[in-house]
């Protein structure tokens, strides 16, 4: 029988079934669409053999007046910036604590800080800016000991001291209360993941449930039972609460189709009896309306950045917190910390830079400047043009403010082409220059499209995507409009054995341009997951989509450098930058890597890994006399490959009927070069599908067109 061409269209496919889907591909990882057809995405390799301390949550770059180009790095717990091929700290520092005195043990590289209400926290980093010690024989630690390296606090045993881990054990016979110390410790950016808040005001009338992570009852349940059975557990705490109809059940433990150890009609509801298939939620974060919340219930802000560039000046913004600024044009700017900007408002959500005017914004901040507790999460302040100093508004500035008057506090914001764009939980503004007296114009423009966390908006090619608070992905190139997506399911339902987004870490998620191939990326955390691990690209020149396991925390685009930049963060990784005193790998750590280049994942050290790029097809079947009347026999098909680097595997998956497992029935993996003419084979079903992947090193491919000999054979 002649060969027959399978069309396949180009994105993934994830809300049909395998056999819905047919023509159409539905499952893919490190795969991206050019032109239509699929292809193994570039590699990356590690930039530095140097892992940053906490979790990169915010990269901005930008080049100097000299031509000198940047990457600031945020991370939970630095400020840093990579420049020719090194990373500088400039971490801005708080206030310092002066005539600290420390007591050592000889024998013991643990050393105990003596000052009152020093307010520090264990795992806060320090610097040691000037110190005198008694000397011999007390003492073996030198002023350089001291002040070489940051450390990083062991222990708080009281408000009086805490304890820090020396480079060396003390040789002298020990120190009681003795020396003086000068120390400042780093500017507090908040935790590497979103943490648990509590108090009254936390939830909505009738209760709330922060998380969308679901499943259903297997079968009928009494009022009294202590076991319930669902069809999965996947995703749920190892222990905690379930909602069922109006019921909350707590569980101590589960397997993975039950939940056990449970005490019935808690939080202040009633044990009831319930259908089979009745929806059973995690409420583990359940907060009753009118009750403090526990510290296990309201989630609170990750540690966060907002970073821009003020012509050649950096100005940082810790979400919540104070704003800096760093000159690279200072005398030795590389050796210089970020300072706080004078007269600057002191608590902001963030800021962000009017390229067009040069004004300074401050989102969501202060409506006394310097005092933190008349914080508005809807408040916009703007400096003076050309000078951020400057923050009062006066007849002879543009200095001025602003409230928004939808939402319950302004998310984040980005720059358009001659507009600012900023997204509230539940309406979208444009923000734009029209020059005195009004200075800026501010008007709304779209409502129920709250954007989900401060970084998940990119700008790109004229219009601002964002992922949308309760879901959903929106764009808007002049109209706000919600972008139909093959995938959007996947991405935002947890249900059976998709893990969706978790919405109770959803301020980490962030978004890029990939302007190298017309891509928008989003990195997000899947439900049970409290840091990044997936993503999904939106292709908005071939308007495809697909998704992968490529976990970014920050991605930068090629612009400033040749190549897109981008960090991934290690949840037990130990920080090697910069040389910490005592460092432990509670913050975990960092990595910065060059994309798009190779087609491996390169360490810093040279070491490379494979990157497993495969892509599956929906099922197609025979069109004789009906879809799927007759079996097919598929005697061979011939491989069509426009790139093929080494071997590629191609895999035929068969099955009867839509509910088989297709891996009990499949022809391969056949090998395939670029010298391979056919396959042979020998197979009898009524639906097929294909699977083309790699397996080792330095291997690429770009498939084209498949080509299969198949014919009528059987009814059954």
């Amino acid at each position: 029988m002649p060969l027959k061409k399978i069309p396949l269209k180009a994105g993934f496919n994830k809300q049909d079934t395998a056999t819905a889907a047919e023509g159409q591909w539905i499952d893919g990882d490190f795969v991206r669409f050019r032109y239509g057809y699929p292809e193994k995405i570039g590699g990356w390799r590690e930039i530095l053999n140097k892992e940053l301390a906490g979790a990169a949550r915010a990269q901005h770059t930008w080049t100097d007046l000299s031509g000198n180009k940047y990457a600031a790095i945020g991370t939970n717990k630095l400020l840093v910036i990579y420049f020719d091929g090194a990373f500088y700290d400039i971490t801005p520092l708080g206030t310092a604590l002066s005539s600290c005195s420390y007591t050592s043990t000889t024998g013991s590289a643990t050393v105990t800080i003596n000052k009152a209400n020093h307010g520090l926290e264990v795992h806060d980093y320090i610097k040691v800016n000037s110190a005198s010690t008694p000397g011999s024989p007390s003492t073996s630690f030198t002023a350089a000991n001291f002040t070489t390296n940051i450390f990083e606090v062991l222990t708080v045993p009281t408000t009086s001291t805490f304890t820090i881990t020396m480079p060396v054990n003390e040789t002298g016979t020990g120190v009681t209360a003795g020396g003086t110390l000068s120390i400042s410790p780093y500017e507090n950016v908040g935790p590497s993941a979103q943490t648990s808040g509590f108090g009254w005001g936390t939830a909505y009338y009738g209760g709330t449930v922060v998380p969308a992570i679901t499943n259903q009852l297997n079968g009928s349940l009494n009022n009294s039972a202590t076991t319930i059975t669902v069809d999965s557990t996947t995703g749920f705490t190892s222990a905690g609460s379930i909602k069922i109809d109006n019921e909350i059940i707590t569980y101590t433990g589960k397997t993975s189709t039950t939940f056990t150890g449970c005490v019935r009609g808690t939080g202040g509801t009633s044990a009831a009896s319930h259908s089979d298939n009745a929806v059973v939620t995690e409420s583990t974060y359940w907060v009753a309306w009118g009750q403090a919340s526990s510290s296990s219930v309201v989630t609170l802000s990750p540690g966060n950045w907002s970073l821009d560039n003020f012509g050649e000046i950096l100005v940082a913004t810790i979400k919540n917190g104070k704003t800096f600024s760093w000159n690279p044009a200072t005398a030795n700017p590389l050796t210089v910390r970020a300072t706080a900007i004078s007269g600057c408002p002191t608590a902001s959500i963030m800021t962000i830079v009017s390229d067009r005017d040069r004004h300074l914004i401050a989102l969501g901040t202060e409506t006394t400047i310097g005092s933190t507790s008349t914080q508005d999460p809807m408040f916009i302040r703007f400096a003076n043009q050309e000078d951020f100093n400057t923050w009062a508004p006066t007849a002879t500035n543009t200095a001025g403010t602003f409230r928004l008057d939808t939402g319950n506090r302004i998310v984040g914001a980005v720059q358009g082409k001659d507009y600012i764009f900023i997204l509230t939980d539940q309406a979208a503004y444009v923000m734009q220059f029209v020059g005195p007296p009004f200075v800026f114009s501010i008007r709304q423009v779209g409502t129920n499209c709250g954007c989900i966390g401060q970084h998940s908006i990119v700008f790109a090619q004229g219009t601002v995507f964002w992922m949308g608070f309760g879901g959903g992905f929106f764009a808007y190139d002049g109209t706000v409009k919600q972008l139909p997506s093959l995938v959007e399911d996947f991405v935002f339902t947890t249900g059976g054995t998709n893990l969706g987004i978790n919405y109770g870490a959803a301020d980490i998620i962030y978004a890029s341009h990939n302007s190298l191939f017309n891509e928008v990326i989003w990195f997000y955390p899947t439900a049970g997951e409290q840091q990044i691990n997936r993503s999904v690209v939106y292709n908005f020149l071939e308007n495809t989509w697909t998704t992968m396991s490529l976990a970014r925390t920050t991605y930068s685009d090629a612009q400033t450098f040749d190549l897109p930049y981008a960090t991934k963060y290690l949840l037990t990784g130990t920080p090697t930058f910069p040389t910490i005193n005592g460092v432990t790998n509670t913050s975990g750590s960092s990595e910065y890597y060059e994309h798009e280049t190779g087609v491996n994942d390169v360490s810093a050290t040279g070491v490379k890994t494979a990157i497993l790029a495969y892509i599956e097809s929906g099922d197609f079947d025979l069109d004789i006399e009906g879809d799927g009347q007759y079996l097919m026999k598929i005697n061979r098909f011939i491989p069509d490959f426009k790139i093929l680097t080494g071997n590629a595997k191609v895999t035929l998956l068969l099955r009867d009927y839509p509910s088989q497992t297709q891996n009990s029935q499949m022809l391969g993996p056949y090998t395939v070069t670029s010298s391979t003419t056919k396959i042979d084979t020998r197979a009898r079903n009524r639906l097929m599908s294909i699977k083309v992947e790699n397996e080792a090193t330095d291997e690429n491919w770009r498939y084209g067109l498949f080509r299969v000999d198949i014919q009528q054979d059987g009814r059954r």
